[in-house]
């Protein structure tokens, strides 16, 4: 199940007690999923959701909370809409419940954000405002460097509302307007964990949580597999260079070349990709890393100095660009 659904899977299931709370819920779900008709001259509310289970917790709801009826129907997906959609749906006590819910002032105007009521509310109303919003119209990605939770509103007004929701649970989330529509985004891994749990959703947060850290630990083994790949191309490079340096060292100093310099010299030349400790251990017999290094710049310096006297390239005239080539 992806982590969207997954979330509103258990959100659905939440058995919440307290029937403030409950109420801030059922306003933030028809305020983000619905709307206000006038059908024949009465105020018909519909909420639009995405799960049969968030349906049923909004009816549900509706009954057991503000005591009216609705019913739930099924819209078959088809173009851009993958799978059903679920329309809550209130006829008969529409007006009543827009009164009840804050979705009309005292004066019978649509609310443009959220009751005052529900903004002014508790730490737990305000927990009660992001798990509606949430269901209603909220998705969560992979965790990972776009991860993100966020939901669409139906205008600023909301989204301001719903981020100062965050904010009393000690959470930030920023209002934003993408392409026309207004979002609530949080893109911090460790934001995004607090407030699944503020919500409700612990089984979905253990697998989220489980998904960030194998993330987290596939992208620290690529980066030290990138690192260790690098380091092993430059010394090889370095080691292509040195050799060739060698090879005009040998060719500037002929037959007056110390038997033990011209020996690690020729160590070099006939491995040339070999890393110094590599050239040690192939030595007979085996010497150290710094004593091979040793001889063979002794070996560079004396050819160099003997093709300054010379007037002649000194050992870099063999090292070429192609010699560095990523």
């Amino acid at each position: 199940m992806a982590l969207t659904a997954a979330v509103k899977d258990e959100l659905s299931r939440l058995d919440i007690k307290k029937s403030q709370v409950r109420k801030a819920e059922v306003s933030t779900m028809l305020r983000f999923a619905g709307g206000l008709h006038i059908i024949s001259g009465r105020i018909v509310i519909e909420a639009e959701v995405d799960l049969a289970s968030t349906a049923r917790r909004l009816r549900a709801a509706i009954a057991e909370v503000y005591g009216h009826g609705s019913e739930i129907i099924v819209v078959s997906g088809g173009g851009l809409r993958r799978g059903n959609r679920y329309v809550v749906r209130v006829v008969r006590d529409g007006e009543s419940l827009a009164r009840q819910t804050g979705l009309l002032d005292a004066r019978g105007r649509p609310v443009r954000g959220l009751p005052s009521v529900v903004v002014n509310g508790s730490a737990a109303d305000a927990e009660a405002v992001w798990r509606g919003a949430f269901l209603a119209h909220g998705s969560l990605t992979e965790p990972g460097r776009s991860s993100s939770l966020e939901v669409t509103c139906p205008g600023p007004e909301a989204a301001l509302a719903l981020v100062g929701a965050a904010r009393r649970i000690d959470i930030t989330a920023k209002a934003r307007e993408v392409r026309g529509v207004d979002r609530v985004v949080i893109r911090d891994g460790d934001t995004i964990a607090a407030l699944l749990t503020r919500m409700g959703a612990h089984d979905a947060l253990m697998v989220w949580e489980e998904r960030r850290m194998r993330k987290e630990v596939r992208a620290t083994a690529n980066r030290l597999a990138n690192f260790d790949d690098a380091n092993l191309r430059r010394s090889a490079q370095a080691a292509v260079a040195a050799g060739a340096r060698v090879d005009r060292a040998l060719e500037i100093l002929g037959d007056d070349v110390p038997e033990h310099l011209r020996y690690a010299g020729e160590l070099r030349v006939a491995h040339k990709q070999a890393s110094l400790d590599e050239l040690g251990r192939l030595a007979d017999p085996p010497m150290t890393k710094d004593a091979i290094a040793g001889r063979i710049r002794r070996l560079l310096a004396m050819a160099d100095k003997r093709a300054s006297d010379m007037g002649i390239p000194g050992t870099d005239a063999n090292v070429t660009p192609e010699m560095f080539d990523e």
